[in-house]
């Protein structure tokens, strides 16, 4: 593995300190010790050098025979180290009482060491690397020139600047002077920090172990190829999409590195999980004095058949199950191949999709998708069989684009409406979800658009129609404990066949993820029988708030607003509620549990909704 620091303190010395300290503290614990959780009362000063001083002594322990006065030699150096650290090298300490379990100091600090000097030099090609200016600009020690000395932003900064050196590839890097001048006598202090990075390494090799799909598909994943300069970051994103393939079961990127001929240096491995946010990568190198990171990975091909089984619970549709049948990768090419057969006493859905990527999985894949859909639930009764071919297109800022065509029977009775139609009907969708957390998301936003239709002239449908759905969620916070989220979701159809329209085209509304205090899909307009139709257009908003209240369980307080009409909606189309709920932060997502009421509902009473699942 990689150093993740790689600087002039070489391997032996260090680990032969390292085993020095072991033997120390194995000599250490051989003798009687009693361990204390020291007090310390400290007068005479407070802020960050105070807590240094707390944080040293209170690790003391004293062996049961231990001299006083060395005892007290041991608390005033650990208390001249800690000061030190923040720069008060001339202070005037006084133990004013001591035992076993408490210290009472009085400590006058002096006069802080102040930098004065403050020479900070990158050398070799990182001189040119604007990720090492602005680390060294942006630092707390630049900042702190005149000002207190701080050990601390002494060593993070060094530490910081060598471990950029590992993640950039400058594998030669180290310090050629690296040194704090103090003048305790001038409360002054100088502070000289060279790195020479040497020459930045560069990609060499590039081998695969264990792969089991086409050369051309794995290599249209990677971010990086041979000659490129080396960057860590490369091989967190490879790994990454490698994963998210879904082709393999386990996955290890291992670099390793080969010095120029020139040099004389161990190969040693890489790690290739150190995340930085890099700039653009420098022009490809050349050379052949330039050192390189040959490329190992190794997968394991994920199962080609799982099984899969789900339970779950809704109020929308009560207790449901899933079974799947999955196959990732079904070939060499990388296609893939999902079944699965949904349960619940509303809705039996038997249904598949076969997936084929393009020759950049990246980009996009070919997809065919079919299935049959039965539902029986207020007064919708309809049988669905549909096959839809589609092309996906993938875009870097995050967005998927979907055209396809579905062609699907449907019989279905709708309130008074009963008719068996063919529809032919192209689409495009457009989807785009960005959060911070899949499960239980802190931030983030999910946008959906999708325009289709038909023409029983034009595309031999039963049906002439133009449809559009629409939907923008988001999600945000104020600190840990307060959560904001917000829904908006609409559609409209244009047709003069609305009663030959099955049920599956048609808008109805209410629900646990719709207009709570309703039941599910209950909100639509109805026949003079009172039996509900559908409608043409729906408009759908949730705002809620969120608190957390202990840990991972949070209180809700929400109101739903929405309407589902025909041609012109009126006042008496309008539904709202509002209620408040529970949530519970799962492994599988939150946990929900509302109690709502409606506004607009000749029922004045209160409905319980219960879901699992994110908002979105």
């Amino acid at each position: 593995m990689i150093r993740p620091q790689y600087s002039a303190v070489n391997a032996r010395p260090f680990a032969w300190r390292r085993c020095t300290a072991l033997a120390a503290l194995a000599a250490w614990t051989l003798w009687p010790v009693h361990a204390l959780a020291l007090s310390v009362d400290l007068d005479g000063m407070s802020g960050p050098a105070a807590t240094n001083v707390v944080n040293y002594l209170k690790p003391l322990t004293i062996p049961d025979d231990a001299d006083p006065e060395a005892f007290k030699r041991q608390v005033n150096s650990s208390v001249v180290k800690a000061l030190k650290a923040h720069g008060y090298y001339s202070p005037e300490i006084t133990i004013t009482s001591l035992t076993r379990s408490k210290v009472k100091l009085k400590i006058v600090p002096g006069d802080p060491v102040i930098i004065h000097g403050l020479n900070i030099e990158v050398l070799g090609e990182a001189e040119k690397d604007e990720n090492f200016s602005k680390l060294v600009d942006d630092s707390a020690l630049v900042a702190d020139k005149g000002k207190a000395l701080s050990h601390y932003d002494y060593e993070t900064l060094k530490t910081a600047l060598s471990t950029l050196a590992a993640q950039r590839g400058y594998f030669d890097a180290h310090y050629t002077l690296s040194r704090i001048e103090v003048r305790p006598w001038e409360n002054r202090a100088d502070i000289l920090l060279v790195l020479e990075s040497g020459k930045r390494y560069t990609y060499g090799d590039i081998r695969y172990r264990g792969v089991q799909i086409d050369q051309d598909k794995i290599d249209a994943l990677r971010p990086f190829n041979s000659g490129d300069y080396y960057l860590a970051d490369d091989l967190s994103r490879y790994n990454q999409r490698l994963s998210d393939a879904g082709w393999f079961r386990s996955i290890a990127i291992k670099p390793e590195l080969q010095a120029p001929a020139s040099a004389e240096a161990d190969v040693v491995e890489v790690p290739p999980d150190v995340a930085v946010d890099s700039a653009t990568a420098a022009p490809k190198a050349s050379g052949s004095d330039r050192g390189q990171a040959n490329i190992d990975v190794t997968v394991t091909p994920a199962d080609r058949h799982r099984f899969e089984t789900s339970i779950g619970f809704s109020t929308d549709e009560g207790p449901r199950t899933k079974l799947s049948w999955n196959q990732p990768w079904v070939n060499t090419n990388g296609d893939s191949w999902n079944n699965s057969l949904y349960l619940s006493g509303k809705k039996q859905i038997l249904s598949g999709l076969y997936s084929i990527p393009l020759d950049n999985p990246l980009r996009g894949r070919y997809e065919v998708e079919y299935g049959i859909k039965r539902i029986n639930d207020n007064d919708t009764n309809s049988v669905r069989e549909y096959l839809t071919p589609a092309r996906v297109w993938k875009f870097e800022n995050g967005w998927e684009q979907r055209l396809y065509v579905t062609f699907a029977f449907e019989h279905f009775t709708q309130a008074d409406d009963t008719d068996t139609v063919f529809i032919s009907m192209p689409g495009m969708a457009w989807t785009r979800t960005d959060v911070d957390n899949a499960r239980f998301p802190m931030q983030g936003n999910r946008q959906t658009l999708k325009i289709e239709g038909a023409n029983r002239y034009l595309l031999y449908s039963d049906v002439t129609f133009l449809r559009s759905e629409a939907s923008t969620q988001w999600i945000t916070h104020l600190g840990n404990d307060n959560r904001f989220f917000g829904r908006l979701i609409g559609g409209a159809t244009a047709t003069n066949d609305f009663h030959r329209l099955p049920p599956s085209l048609r808008f109805f509304a209410g629900g646990d993820n719709s207009i709570r205090g309703y039941s599910y899909n209950d909100v639509a307009p109805r026949n003079a029988a009172g039996e509900l139709i559908g409608g043409q257009n729906m408009l759908v908003g949730t705002l809620e708030y969120q608190r957390r209240i202990a840990g991972n369980w949070w209180a809700a307080a929400f109101y739903d607003a929405g309407s589902v009409w025909e041609s012109n909606p009126t006042s008496d189309d309008l539904k709202r509620s509002a209620g408040l709920g529970v949530r519970w932060q799962s492994i599988v997502g939150p946990i929900r549990l509302d109690i709502a009421h409606p506004f607009d509902s000749k029922e004045d009473s209160w409905r319980l909704h219960f879901a699992i699942g994110p908002e979105f």
